[in-house]
């Protein structure tokens, strides 16, 4: 049987069909043929997996990958001025760019910050054009994830202040403050007079292995608030490593492809720019459930259920991901159906209870958090489903009379939270064969689910769900939707981390970019300027 071989790359670049002085070959757009007929290709020529099926490819998108670090400093540049900055600057302040703080200044920066996406973006898609393409495999997708994240660790937190209440919920507990009962505000000091406003007097939603990391995290770093957010992003770093392990291993399990999974699950702007140049939490939870549902699935069900406890001791959305493992777990053991239920039910239920016990004795924390996870209700934003309904609903009747807003938006989150909760045990139900694909699937849909669903949704939030979805096959029109949210999702606020959804014109621009970074996907000239690109499929 004959095979063919990926093209040979031997230089830095990657451009459609051009070379380099010396002969040096680029990684080219062209379509690869496949080594044998994919069984499950679709009219397209692609298989299950978005993927043409071929042999290793080994490419590394020289220019793509500059391309995006090009934008990641950019970001991180324009976030002295723009991001998440401190009240008082060690940086800045005294200097002849205090400026780029205020006024004109200030929108100068902002641009810079939205310009660094852009191109972080367009860098993001032509990589999975090539990956798509299987012109470029996991080794060069683990190079750009490398490149790209190193500009945006070093910078100011970008499109959130959260970083700061993270170093307040740390510092409460080493002052002999419960953290589930107070906010940042109850302890005087630069950590406090950084935390956004809104989350001045919040207590923490978090759960108990999170605060011991931030306990950790400001133990060391005292308050020096530079080095809090730095090494917060050290601490959060490892679950970025988790994920980039585990994601081409799951997509081997599931049928999808390993380089595609990394591509969406981990190259994603929304990790690069939102989990760790934010930082967020989040990305610790997302490689704990992602390597412990890999462990399940290899039959290391109590390291898998521990690993997924530890991610949901975190954040609680994690745990929503048990119940499902729970029938993968089954499915290995022998005996009846139910036996084999309540066999792995009952041991599941035993190590999560344990594990999650274990966290709050190590990190010496009560159970306050439970009450604290409706703290961020008080967020109104329509890209939460139920809240949108309820705002529009409300303004539909603002027309008639003077309405209550609390009751449309309360009723409207109630009859979300009641889908949610239909739609976790339908899918869950219908899992019930333990096969994997089939309970990964349905796990992510529930995920998905919440993202949108809840009653307050934050960009970083659809990460939970790509965790996992990225190591499906995935359709062409799968891929292209992902692409879309995500672009969409990343620049939904400004880059302060202030809510910039209710800003018409800038929602526009960004639907707009957003169709096209979904089109360019696809097409290499997805506005047509070009004769030889319109048209080209990749």
């Amino acid at each position: 049987m004959s095979t063919m071989s990926s093209p040979p790359i031997t230089g830095p670049g990657d451009e459609p069909g051009s070379s380099e002085p010396g002969g040096r070959t680029r990684v080219t757009e062209r379509p690869v043929e496949r080594a044998h007929p994919d069984p499950v290709a679709n009219a397209s020529g692609t298989g299950a997996s978005g993927t043409s099926r071929t042999a290793k490819a080994t490419g590394i998108p020289g220019r793509t990958i500059l391309l995006g670090v090009i934008g990641a400093c950019l970001a991180a540049l324009g976030a002295l001025g723009a991001g998440g900055i401190l009240v008082r600057d060690p940086i800045l302040s005294g200097t002849s760019l205090t400026w780029i703080r205020f006024g004109h200044g200030k929108n100068l920066a902002e641009l810079v910050v939205y310009l660094g996406v852009v191109l972080l973006v367009w860098a993001w898609v032509r990589l999975g054009r090539h990956v798509r393409a299987g012109r470029v495999g996991s080794r060069g997708v683990l190079l750009a994830i490398t490149a790209w994240c190193v500009p945006v660790m070093l910078g100011p937190p970008l499109f959130t202040r959260d970083v700061y209440s993270y170093l307040g919920q740390g510092l409460l507990p080493l002052e002999g403050l419960d953290t589930y009962a107070l906010g940042p505000a109850a302890v005087d000091g630069p950590i406090a007079e950084n935390v956004a406003w809104i989350w001045q007097t919040t207590p923490a939603p978090y759960g108990p292995l999170f605060i011991l990391i931030a306990k950790g995290v400001v133990a060391i770093s005292g308050h020096n608030m530079i080095a809090g957010v730095l090494l917060m992003r050290v601490a959060l770093i490892g679950g970025l490593l988790m994920l980039c392990w585990t994601l081409p291993r799951l997509a081997e399990r599931l049928g999808g492809n390993p380089s595609v999974a990394l591509w969406i699950g981990a190259a994603n702007p929304l990790v690069v720019v939102h989990l760790v140049g934010g930082p967020h939490n989040d990305l610790m939870m997302v490689g704990l459930l992602a390597l412990g549902t890999l462990m399940v699935m290899r039959r290391q069900h109590v390291l898998g259920i521990v690993l997924v406890t530890l991610g949901a001791a975190i954040k609680i959305q994690a745990v929503v991901v048990l119940p499902f493992l729970v029938w993968i777990w089954a499915r290995h053991l022998k005996g009846t159906e139910l036996s084999r239920f309540v066999r792995a039910a009952g041991i599941g239920t035993g190590v999560f209870f344990a594990a999650f016990a274990a966290c709050q004795l190590v990190a010496n924390v009560s159970l306050g958090w439970i009450p604290a996870l409706s703290a961020n209700s008080v967020v109104l934003n329509w890209t939460s489903l139920p809240t949108g309904a309820g705002q529009l609903a409300h303004g539909i009747a603002s027309w008639f009379y003077s309405p209550s807003h609390s009751l449309y938006y309360n009723t409207a989150r109630m009859l979300g939270m009641a889908l949610l909760g239909y739609i976790a045990l339908r899918q869950w139900w219908l899992s019930r064969d333990g096969e994997e694909h089939n309970v990964i699937r349905r796990a992510a849909l529930v995920m998905l689910g919440m993202s949108v669903l809840l009653q307050t949704t934050f960009p970083w939030y659809f990460t939970l769900a790509l965790a996992l979805a990225a190591a499906l096959p995935l359709s062409r029109w799968a891929s292209t939707v992902i692409v879309f949210g995500s672009a969409f999702q990343i620049a939904i606020s400004y880059p302060d981390g202030d809510a910039a959804s209710y800003n018409h014109l800038h929602v526009a621009v960004l639907l707009l970019l957003s169709l096209l970074a979904a089109k360019s996907l696809l097409r290499n000239d997805p506005l047509g300027f070009s004769r030889k690109g319109k048209g080209a499929h990749v």
